[in-house]
């Protein structure tokens, strides 16, 4: 079992060092609960935007990823946290870090699919990789945000072996609904655990928590309010495995097919 803790949280917009102070309160509350991972909504520090300069953001291991790290350390606790990652002379990507208890890197993983209507895909360099790590004997992947709406990677992360999906986002109130319905389906399909950590509302913000985790069957286990909060549930390798073999889909694709048929459009 590893018991991990999401960090629900206002987006940090013109506090950054403040939410930097607000990490380290809860990363110690969720060290102190038990907890072997916390992780924190999408660019929770400066607070999420479609729209950043070209030559803006932090290279890994820039100052942001560094105070992360700090964080870590001192509570020993591993810290999923979130950056604008800068790019070679390109836009830069919406990158999530990943920080061990010793705060070293454990692996990034750049948003991939990047959120058109608000024109992220114009301000942004989209992603072309996934990242796993490994967390007390449980494997964990990464998404961000609008991913959520793209079941075929969180396929490709299964077949890689996930047991427990995290999805830091700044998903927005008027669109909740569907974020209740896709995080248990995104479980319920993969047959593993899926963990998202949505923004807290904060004054005037479009954002209004919501954070949830559904087991390997598409349970809830939990879910939080609107406010400031840390969630808390306990990730089984031994229950994904179980549901796997319970009901075993997974092993039933016929990938040999699906490639023909595509090609048959």
């Amino acid at each position: 079992m590893t018991k991990i803790a999401l960090a629900q949280v206002a987006g940090g917009g013109e506090r950054p060092a403040r939410m930097l102070e607000a990490a380290g309160r809860m990363a110690r509350e969720a060290a102190a609960a038990g907890a072997s991972l916390i992780c924190f909504p999408e660019q929770f520090v400066t607070g999420w935007s479609p729209e950043v300069l070209q030559g803006s953001g932090e290279p890994l291991g820039g100052p942001l990823t560094a105070a992360f790290g700090r964080i870590a350390q001192k509570n020993g606790i591993t810290v999923v946290g979130s950056i604008v990652e800068a790019g070679e002379g390109r836009l830069p990507k919406n990158t999530v870090v990943v920080l061990d208890a010793d705060g070293e890197p454990l692996a990034a993983y750049a948003k991939i699919h990047l959120f058109s209507p608000d024109r992220e895909d114009r301000h942004y360099t989209a992603g072309d990789r996934i990242a796993t790590f490994t967390v007390d004997h449980t494997t964990f992947g990464l998404a961000v945000c609008y991913d959520l709406r793209f079941p075929e990677l969180f396929r490709i992360y299964a077949i890689a072996g996930v047991e427990c999906m995290l999805v830091p986002a700044a998903w927005p109130c008027c669109r909740l609904p569907h974020w209740e319905i896709l995080l248990p389906a995104r479980a319920l399909e993969n047959r593993y655990y899926v963990a998202g950590v949505n923004t807290a509302r904060g004054p005037g913000g479009p954002y209004c928590g919501g954070s949830l985790i559904a087991d390997p069957d598409g349970t809830v286990v939990a879910r939080g309010g609107n406010g400031t909060e840390l969630l808390f549930v306990e990730v089984s390798p031994a229950a994904v495995h179980e549901a796997r073999s319970r009901l075993p889909s997974l092993s039933d694709r016929r990938s040999d097919l699906y490639h023909q048929l595509l090609s048959k459009l």
